[in-house]
């Protein structure tokens, strides 16, 4: 079983680290993306969050990993002749979180599944082999690089992040199935932009840099030597750590139906992105449901003013217009809109 790099182990980087433990507390807010320069963490962060994770309970033998507590009618035939004989509950089994990766590469029929339609005109039986989208239910979809996705993938991933829903249609014969995930994507911004339409399905966005100062450099480059030279001997040192952020983060998904908002919080939400001026109603939303899980995460009562600060730029930055007549970062421009909104 290969060895993961632990989450408590990772050195700064601290923006990262809340976006992807928000995404973990509440799914809801969408996503992560994660855009910066290479060799930072981006991809060990992400399988490190799925080792804090508990297991999940699932219908045994269900290739979609299905919810013992939902209706066996959001799944496909095969899930629901396991949900018992006479309302009797699904035989259960508990597994870990997937984090399945998304090559670049990969072929729409390995993304969504493949038909075989041989043997559906032949013999009537709708043969489905389940996809990457199948796997990744109720886990996370995580795509390197993911500014370099082929567009005919983008499409997919859009059409399903939509509706929750995976539908695969081959010469008449139609199959869904449930494909809920918490998307993270990657990438350098260098090698390309993102196509707007999936960039604004990402909740969160966060901008990561090689560290400049010499001491995180070499805190850095220390541990992640102490890894490769014995990663069982480094992963239980560090055990307890990772063990307090997956409390943590159970701690938090237990107390978020809790977190209250304030109409004097949501107000000052919304005059923030309306001096953006971003686009649609989906600020304001990400925005809300983020510092309600960072307020979770914190052990408070109710989102305050800091947790808007806190999370604004990741839920704001990448929903920000080009101003010609304004050639400042779209951080340098949420930070100006704080202060307009909320002060020093």
């Amino acid at each position: 079983m290969r060895v993961v790099f632990p989450f408590s182990a990772i050195v700064g980087q601290e923006e990262m680290k809340l976006a992807l433990l928000v995404g973990a507390v509440s799914p809801t807010v969408g996503g992560v993306l994660v855009l910066g320069d290479r060799g930072t963490g981006k991809s060990t962060a992400v399988r490190a969050l799925a080792t804090l994770l508990p297991k999940m309970a699932v219908v045994s033998g269900c290739r979609y990993a299905c919810d013992p507590t939902s209706d066996p009618k959001n799944c496909v035939e095969g899930c629901h002749a396991r949900h018992g004989v006479d309302g009797q509950p699904p035989e259960t089994a508990l597994v870990p979180v997937p984090v399945v990766d998304l090559p670049l590469g990969a072929t729409e029929d390995r993304v969504v599944g493949a038909l075989d339609l041989e043997r559906a005109l032949t013999q009537g039986v709708k043969a489905f082999e389940p996809g990457l989208l199948a796997r990744a239910n109720r886990g996370f979809l995580y795509i390197d690089e993911v500014n370099l996705l082929e567009d005919h993938l983008i499409d997919v991933l859009l059409d399903v992040a939509a509706s929750g829903e995976n539908v695969v249609e081959r010469e008449g014969i139609s199959i869904r199935h449930p494909a809920r995930f918490v998307l993270v994507g990657s990438g350098n911004p260098e090698e390309g932009e993102l196509r707007p339409q999936l960039l604004d399905r990402f909740g969160l966005s966060v901008e990561i840099r090689t560290p400049t100062d010499l001491a995180s450099r070499i805190e850095v480059v220390r541990r992640r030597d102490a890894f490769d030279r014995d990663p069982q001997a480094f992963v239980a040192a560090w055990a307890a750590e990772d063990a307090k952020i997956g409390q943590l983060i159970l701690d938090a998904r237990a107390r978020l139906p809790k977190i209250d908002v304030s109409d004097a919080v949501l107000e000052q939400a919304s005059k923030l992105c309306m001096l953006l001026g971003t686009d649609g109603l989906r600020g304001e939303l990400t925005l809300l449901r983020t510092a309600r899980a960072v307020a979770a995460l914190d052990g408070a009562d109710e989102v305050t003013a800091e947790h808007i600060r806190r999370v604004a730029p990741s839920a704001l930055r990448h929903r920000l217009r080009r101003n010609v007549l304004d050639d400042s970062g779209s951080t340098v421009r949420i930070e100006r809109a704080l202060q307009e909104v909320f002060g020093e």
